[in-house]
């Protein structure tokens, strides 16, 4: 593991070390920042996606930290005794975090799963409909007439695009919550 300190981040900065910190992190597990300015924390994430290309993920719980994670690609606010002024800017919010696992292993998994099948779905839906449509002008000579009413289509759309949705978030859960926190490993196996 790599801990970095402010101090040490705004020296690298300045002495446009970026690319020795990066080649240096990437030898490490895990690299930790501490006791950094907003700017600072914002530019390490800046420079994690933008050279790494990786997917960034910032942890903040206060007013300082509402920098970083706007400029992560997935924000996690924490409410607690600093204000929720990093709960309003991320994209999702825990109260606790020990919640952290569980919202990462657990419902990232299911949602990466759901989403997954759901292209899947939407994919085949709609090559049906227009393998039908072609196939139908085939039929009537390519006169251009419309095989199903303008109403039938807004509803076979609305229909077929609205509750399998509303199905699949609520019933499909492919691995349980106890096998998925059990065992991280497999948060990997959808990618």
């Amino acid at each position: 593991g790599l801990v970095l300190d402010g101090r040490t981040l705004s020296l690298i900065f300045q002495g446009g070390l970026e690319q020795k910190l990066l080649a240096l992190a990437r030898c490490c597990r895990s690299v930790l920042c501490c006791r950094c300015t907003p700017l600072t924390k914002s530019l390490v994430v800046r420079l994690v996606r933008g050279h790494l290309r990786a997917m960034t993920l910032a942890i903040g719980d206060g007013a300082n930290d509402v920098s970083m994670i706007q400029a992560a690609d997935v924000g996690i606010g924490i409410s607690g005794q600093e204000g929720m002024q990093a709960v309003m800017a991320s994209d999702f919010a825990i109260s606790r975090f020990k919640h952290l696992k569980k919202l990462l292993l657990v419902h990232g998994h299911w949602c990466y799963a759901r989403l997954a099948k759901m292209v899947i779905y939407f994919f085949y839906k709609n090559v049906s409909y227009v393998s039908l449509l072609f196939w139908y002008q085939f039929l009537c000579g390519f006169s251009g007439s419309a095989m199903i009413d303008y109403w039938q289509m807004i509803f076979f759309n609305l229909f077929f695009t609205s509750v399998p949705p509303l199905l699949f978030g609520v019933l499909d859960k492919d691995v349980s919550a106890e096998t998925l926190v059990g065992l991280p490993e497999l948060y990997k196996s959808g990618q």
